[in-house]
């Protein structure tokens, strides 16, 4: 009897979408006056809006989302949410790293879910609550659970590689263009504003430079030059320089410091210049400032 060989071809597989790591893994349920000022980091994200409404910016464009859309904000775009205050949203949060270049498709993608999805999503965070003691609450640090239910952190990977390749497959994606929210952009940049004049308050003292206030905001510097410009009428240092002149006449009318105090209150590297400073705002010297009929009424 002869005994016969078959060759077997082995077929590798291509995978198109491969899961580095999981970051976060999140699930809040929100009251409807919620604010998250933001983020930005190296790796992708995705928000699911499973009940209520929420306003999203991604960058410099504003988003409403009603249940079931979800949004992707990709490695380094600056993201944060809000609730409108008045419905609480239910929202899923859930951070990866993952290099492969069909995740370009999610690229400033907002997408509406359907039932298949939405039971894929329900699978991650069944998963998700198997696989880490402190999923889906607001930790940045997963702890892996021991022991864990068998294959429970591989699925959480295979599920949500399943979802992003359905998601592609069925390219159901929402023109952006139609979520632009006008109203939700202005109230960021306003609420934006506000917050950047708080933090150069709350720094008179030092010396900042136009590159930290672009680094503590996540913001490039052409567009933060733009922005304050426009809502403001004024640079973004000068304003901050104006701010330190204002405190100093108030340091100046309240006569409990002496100028050399004042200069190092509000964090000049010396009285000269300090003096300098103050000269080329208001055309007075300090001295000239503090004996003016303004200073004297203690207006």
């Amino acid at each position: 009897m002869n005994n016969v060989v078959e060759e077997y071809f082995k077929t590798s597989i291509e995978p198109v979408i491969n899961i580095n790591k999981i970051v976060t893994i999140h699930y809040f349920e929100f009251a409807c006056d919620y604010i998250f000022k933001g983020e930005k980091h190296d790796f992708w994200e995705f928000l699911y809006v499973d009940k209520g409404e929420v306003e999203v910016m991604a960058d410099t464009k504003g988003y409403k989302l009603t249940q079931g859309d979800i949004i992707f904000h990709k490695p380094n775009e600056f993201h944060s949410e809000w609730a409108n205050g008045k419905v609480a949203p239910n929202l899923m949060v859930m951070s990866f790293e993952c290099k492969d270049s069909a995740m370009k498709f999610f690229e400033d993608k907002i997408m509406h879910v359907e039932s298949s999805e939405r039971n894929l999503i329900a699978e991650i965070i069944k998963e998700a609550k198997e696989a880490y003691t402190n999923a889906l609450g607001g930790h940045n640090k997963l702890i892996k659970r021991e022991p864990s239910i068998f294959g429970s952190e591989q699925l959480v990977k295979i599920y949500l590689e399943v979802l992003l390749i359905s998601l592609i497959r069925k390219c159901s994606f929402v023109h952006n263009s139609g979520r632009l929210n006008k109203n939700t952009l202005d109230r960021m940049e306003k609420d934006l504003i506000r917050d950047i004049i708080e933090y150069m308050y709350n720094n008179i003292g030092s010396e900042l430079t136009f590159e930290e206030i672009c680094s503590k905001f996540c913001l490039g510097k052409t567009y933060l030059k733009t922005l304050f410009k426009s809502r403001t009428n004024t640079g973004v240092m000068t304003y901050y320089k104006n701010l330190k002149i204002s405190e100093a006449k108030k340091l100046i009318r309240e006569q409990q410091h002496n100028f050399t105090q004042i200069a190092y209150i509000l964090g000049y590297k010396s009285v000269h210049t300090f003096s300098r400073s103050f000269k080329e705002a208001t055309s007075m010297s300090p001295s000239e400032y503090a004996i003016s009929v303004k200073a004297k009424a203690n207006l």
